[in-house]
C-alpha cells in the first residue's frame, strides 16, 4: 500500500491504518529499535508505542516521508527507553559508544530548557550533512542515526573497520568546527 493511503487511512481514524503501517514499516521500525535497545521485548514495546504515536499525531501532521516519520518516533522512544534503562547504570553497547564519540563535538544536553537549542542544533546539523560527499554522509548517519557498528559499516561500504574509524573521526572533526563557525557553544 502506497504510503499517502496509509498516511490518509490515519487521517480517517480507521484502525486498518496501524496494520498497513506493521506490515510495510514494521521491520523497519524494529530494526531500529533493537539496535538502541537489544532487548526484543522492549524494541516489540517501542515499535507498538510507534504505531500510538503515529496514530496520535496524524492529524494534526502529515507526514511527507512516512518512513521517516515512523523512523524519528522509534528511534526517540528506543532512545528514551534506553535512557531511563542505563540511568541507574551505564551501559555499553553502540548506542553508548556512539553517543559518546559524538558528545566531544556536540557536547550534551539533557534539560527541557534546551529543547529549542537542540532543535536549532538539529537544524544545523542538517546543513552540514548536506554538505558533505555522499559516502562520508551515509556513513555519519548509519553510526550516529542508526548506530551501526564500525564493523557493520565497513562491511556494508567494503572499507576496513580502520578506514571506517578515521572517516567518522575526521567527520566528527570537521562537525565540530563547522558548529564553532555557527555559534553553538560546545
Amino acid at each position: 500500500m502506497e504510503d499517502t493511503t496509509i498516511v490518509e487511512l490515519y487521517w480517517q481514524r480507521q484502525e486498518r491504518a496501524i496494520a498497513e503501517t506493521k506490515t510495510k514499516y514494521g521491520t523497519y521500525c524494529q530494526t531500529i529499535a533493537r539496535r538502541i535497545l537489544i532487548d526484543v521485548r522492549d524494541a516489540e514495546e517501542c515499535v507498538n508505542d510507534t504505531y500510538l504515536g503515529a496514530w496520535n499525531a496524524m492529524p494534526p501532521h502529515r507526514p511527507t516521508s512516512l518512513s521517516t516519520f515512523l523512523g524519528k518516533i522509534t528511534r526517540n522512544l528506543s532512545l528514551k527507553k534506553w535512557r531511563a534503562r542505563s540511568a541507574a547504570k551505564r551501559g555499553g553497547g553502540e548506542v553508548a559508544l556512539s553517543l559518546d564519540e559524538l558528545e566531544d563535538c556536540v557536547g550534551s544536553s539533557s534539560s527541557v530548557e534546551e529543547h529549542v537549542e537542540a532543535e536549532e542544533l538539529a537544524r544545523i546539523i542538517d546543513v552540514f550533512l548536506a554538505g558533505l560527499g555522499a559516502e562520508d554522509r551515509r556513513m555519519f548517519v548509519c553510526r550516529y542515526w542508526y548506530f551501526d557498528s564500525i564493523g557493520e559499516i565497513a562491511e556494508r561500504f567494503g572499507f576496513s573497520q580502520s578506514k571506517v574509524k578515521m572517516s567518522l573521526k575526521r567527520t566528527r572533526d570537521k562537525l565540530a568546527i563547522y558548529l564553532e563557525k555557527e555559534g553553538v557553544n560546545i
